[in-house]
């Protein structure tokens, strides 16, 4: 069972363009899993041993240690997926996870900031300073394009043009998408660019990233998480926001203007139309509290 889940995790490397976080998750998901099945089947048990009765006895064991529905649930997708993949392979004759499903998860409303509280965030930076200029420029574009974190840090100055306001960003999967930039997010990026020359000057570096730290190199997602938060305190602005949160404000302000889901998906990079929806739903939640507090007979 080893080898094949050293195999798989090869495959979503290689050949899925899975990143290193997500091959991480799942190496972490399915030891625990074959350690379970080891104890149900004996040392080294081999995958054709795998069967729906003992699939259900690990989900039975996750609930009994007390983990939460959202973590069982990812590791019974992780199972499927392996099973799925032990079955193309022709390891498995028949796939014993069909039919198998985590429980039923409490779909969660994302937290967002009205557009007052994210003019207040994006005004926040001070740019009198070479990284508070970094930092507009930063905040700008997550919400002006709706940007993962991780696609944030990884732009290049050559995936960006300014002139047409479009960025070139490669999302889950390494799969490449157009992200649109607005005017204040373009401007925003203008003005740190003469900063950003000069710090690679002082050091002697060179980086092709378009945002950096104080020592010439790329910035990392928790370098943004923490900038963050030291905005959120300057201005008194809800803890639980998050760099995520900017993309979510982008998603929910758009459908609120009137935006087509479908554009929205494209520009998020949602390969389901479903994980879209979501936004619809906040906007609805938003129109019947509206509705309750202005019509005299809600």
């Amino acid at each position: 069972m080893r080898q094949a889940l050293a195999e798989y995790l090869s495959h979503l490397g290689l050949e899925k363009n899975s990143s290193a976080h997500t091959v991480k998750s799942y190496r972490e998901d399915l030891s625990q899993a074959i350690e379970f099945f080891e104890s149900k089947l004996g040392a080294d048990p081999k995958p054709e041993q795998l069967n729906t009765r003992t699939l259900r006895a690990f989900m039975a064991w996750l609930h009994e240690q007390g983990y939460a529905r959202t973590t069982i649930s990812r590791r019974i997708a992780a199972v499927r997926s392996w099973c799925r993949f032990l079955c193309r392979r022709g390891i498995l004759s028949s796939n014993p996870a069909e039919g198998l499903r985590g429980p039923r998860l409490e779909r969660k409303l994302p937290h967002f900031l009205s557009k007052e509280e994210i003019a207040q965030l994006l005004a926040s930076p001070d740019e009198t300073r070479p990284l508070g200029l970094r930092d507009r420029a930063i905040l700008e574009t997550l919400y002006s394009a709706g940007l993962r974190v991780s696609e944030l840090v990884g732009l290049n100055c050559t995936d960006v043009d300014l002139a047409e306001g479009i960025a070139t960003v490669r999302g889950k999967g390494k799969k490449e998408r157009l992200a649109l930039l607005g005017p204040a997010a373009c401007s925003a990026i203008q003005r740190w660019l003469p900063s950003r020359e000069q710090i690679l000057a002082e050091s002697g570096k060179s980086n092709d990233a378009i945002f950096l730290n104080r020592s010439a190199t790329r910035l990392s997602t928790r370098s943004v998480g923490r900038l963050l938060v030291k905005y959120l305190k300057k201005t008194g602005l809800d803890p639980r926001t998050t760099p995520h949160t900017l993309r979510h404000t982008f998603a929910t302000h758009m459908l609120d203007a009137g935006a087509d889901i479908r554009g929205v998906q494209e520009l998020l990079g949602h390969k389901n139309l479903t994980t879209t929806q979501i936004y619809t739903h906040v906007s609805t939640q938003r129109l019947q509290e509206t509705y309750r507090k202005a019509h005299p007979r809600a």
